[in-house]
């Protein structure tokens, strides 16, 4: 009989033992958690957007007073006509955006999407905003994010190439509204715009030939928007509403401004009117300011004075097509935005 001591019962296991996964360093994020962190994420974007524009007001609150007084003294119906065609480019925007796309997207969200996307994008320069709040509504439809980048791309290409027949059309119909020689772009101008043409696809190569990451998703988001673009042209439902859409929305913008001149009272006849907006949009459209704000204000003024308008008339045309185009749509559309955001649309 042996003498050592009996083995006695193995002793029962800690509670860190048993349970490793329940140590407080390793405790999971519960699910409850989870949602409340992602729930509080989506209030700060939904709020996001309108502290953005109380901020964006406060820095420019000058240019909204004086434009609201001169407002207040112009024609309220050609005002109202004015906001009729600030709808109407919303309009005109969301068939660009179904044209682009093959699948069919629903009509009432697609449309209050390009609501938030033109308020997005007069915070953002060159489109960014708007293009961010499409592919991210694209996206929540289900669309691939390589088939959506690349709807943004035909979207721009055709609102490119849509206006010049446009503008030429104009020209052709009423010849008389042609503005004076000093208005039309110098040699030098002409020059630097050709070199810039020609020097972006080079540009566009040299990258894509130092930076190999970057030559397989060029090559698939330039494969993918030939593909889409190829089977859009054989559905009149998709390639008339992405061209007429296209064609239609500078023409909005232009008679927007030409109500608000007539409005105001400025000399110059509507043609007149209609093509300084084409005109300076077309020059200024280069630059890649929020909203187009800054260059084409500019480039407006000038064409309106080189008509003859004084400058003051001519300048307070400009703040009201701002006021129409910017200031009273832009907190609709915050609020859309944030609507959407808060529907989980975006």
């Amino acid at each position: 009989m042996s003498l050592l001591p009996l083995d006695g019962p193995a002793p029962l296991p800690h509670a860190d033992d048993r349970h490793p996964q329940s140590s407080p360093d390793r405790t999971p994020a519960s699910p409850g958690r989870r949602s409340l962190n992602c729930a509080a994420a989506r209030r700060a974007l939904t709020l996001l957007p309108l502290l953005l524009l109380a901020v964006w007001a406060a820095i420019d609150w000058h240019a909204v007073r004086e434009g609201v007084a001169l407002l207040a003294t112009a024609d309220p119906w050609w005002l109202l006509a004015g906001l009729v065609f600030t709808g109407l480019g919303w309009v005109a925007a969301a068939c660009v955006r179904q044209g682009a796309i093959p699948e069919r997207l629903p009509r009432g969200l697609l449309l209050a999407s390009q609501v938030a996307a033109g308020a997005a994008n007069h915070l953002l320069p060159a489109s960014i905003g708007a293009h961010a709040v499409t592919v991210r509504f694209l996206q929540r439809q289900g669309i691939p994010l390589p088939r959506a980048t690349a709807s943004i791309a035909l979207y721009s290409l055709v609102r490119a190439l849509a206006k010049p027949p446009v503008v030429l059309i104009c020209l052709l119909a009423t010849p008389t509204a042609v503005p004076p020689a000093e208005l039309l772009p110098d040699r030098r101008t002409l020059v630097l715009v050709a070199t810039g043409i020609l020097l972006a696809p080079a540009a566009a190569a040299v990258v894509l030939a130092l930076v190999r990451p970057l030559r397989r998703p060029a090559l698939d988001l330039v494969r993918t928007a030939l593909t889409d673009a190829r089977r859009l042209h054989t559905r009149p439902s998709r390639f008339l509403p992405l061209w007429c859409g296209a064609a239609a929305a500078p023409l909005l913008q232009a008679c927007l401004v030409a109500s608000v001149g007539t409005a105001l009272g400025v000399p110059l006849s509507w043609p007149q009117l209609v093509f300084a907006f084409l005109a300076a949009s077309t020059a200024a459209g280069a630059v890649p300011a929020p909203g187009g704000i800054g260059p084409i204000d500019a480039a407006l003024i000038l064409a309106l004075a080189g008509y003859g308008t004084p400058l003051s008339l001519a300048t307070a045309t400009v703040i009201g097509y701002r006021v129409l185009t910017v200031w009273l749509p832009l907190l609709p559309g915050m609020l859309v935005l944030s609507a959407l955001v808060q529907r989980k649309a975006l």
